[in-house]
């Protein structure tokens, strides 16, 4: 990629499946150009986790500044309107922001505005989390189903959470939306496309490498904490790793279920970029 063509005055917005390569992307642009990266991933905001939601190691920390990875206790609740606020800073401060990250609703958030929805109240989200998926589908109206996932419960069921908290679909907010904090004409946007086979076989490679690298003690030393509920415990790979730590799984079966899940949350994210990111710019890997 040619990095003279990135205006040092824009920020850079870099979006991309899990194992695409947009991080080291990232981090070489900061290194030619300049700039902060920023994360847009709603699982690297976490503490706990640093493996097996790959945030920047130590080298990689050591080429750029970064900001806004781990900074989220791994018990906490944590929302796109949270991130909004945490990022806006970086919008304008001293040094160009470069957001990377495979969560495409940042992503829309940012560049597109975020409804103000009232905070879902714990009872409700209680409520939600023992109805089946196709229940929750059936009391959403036809205008929320044809706007979000309809398989990604998390979606849905957020959807379901505000319509039963505010009496108003999440449809009806989402067009009463406030302008953006950095509409897309006001930056560089780049979305890795990736090669199917090449990435699947990344993605296993990774995850090797995260064993290697110590992804198991890792879980360990989350075992005794663990609350499958956690936000945070949708990091890919933890409940694999924790299903083998409590004897539930061996660990070739733990780990070829943790690959499944990861190819299939990149499926689904380039399902949303193919969708959603139709004009920006395109990076071919490899």
């Amino acid at each position: 990629m040619d990095f003279s063509a990135i205006p040092d005055d824009r920020p850079v917005l870099i979006a991309g499946p899990t194992a695409s390569g947009k991080s080291e992307l990232a981090l070489q642009i900061a290194e030619a150009r300049g700039g902060i990266i920023v994360n847009a991933d709603a699982l690297q905001v976490f503490d706990g986790w640093r493996i097996l939601t790959a945030r920047p190691d130590d080298h990689d920390l050591g080429r750029a500044d970064h900001a806004l990875y781990g900074h989220v206790p791994y018990d906490a609740y944590y929302s796109t309107g949270n991130w909004l606020r945490d990022v806006a800073p970086y919008l304008t401060g001293a040094q160009r922001p470069i957001i990377v990250g495979g969560t495409g609703l940042y992503f829309k958030a940012l560049t597109e505005g975020l409804a103000d929805i009232p905070l879902t109240p714990p009872e409700i989200r209680e409520e939600a989390d023992q109805i089946e998926l196709d229940h929750l589908l059936e009391d959403l109206d036809d205008k929320t189903r044809a706007r979000i996932d309809v398989q990604n419960r998390a979606r849905v069921q957020r959807a379901w959470e505000v319509l039963r908290a505010t009496g108003r679909s999440i449809a009806d907010w989402q067009d009463d939306t406030p302008p953006p904090l950095l509409p897309i004409a006001d930056a560089v946007p780049l979305v890795m496309h990736t090669d199917v086979d090449w990435l699947n076989s990344r993605i296993a490679q990774r995850f090797d490498l995260m064993i290697d690298a110590g992804a198991l003690d890792e879980a360990r030393s989350m075992l005794d904490d663990w609350d499958p509920a956690r936000l945070s415990s949708k990091a890919i790979g933890a409940p694999e790793m924790i299903a083998y730590l409590q004897g539930r799984m061996e660990l070739p079966d733990a780990i070829e279920a943790a690959v499944i899940a990861s190819r299939q949350y990149a499926k689904r994210q380039r399902t949303w970029f193919r969708k959603s990111m139709r004009d920006w710019t395109p990076v071919h890997r490899p």
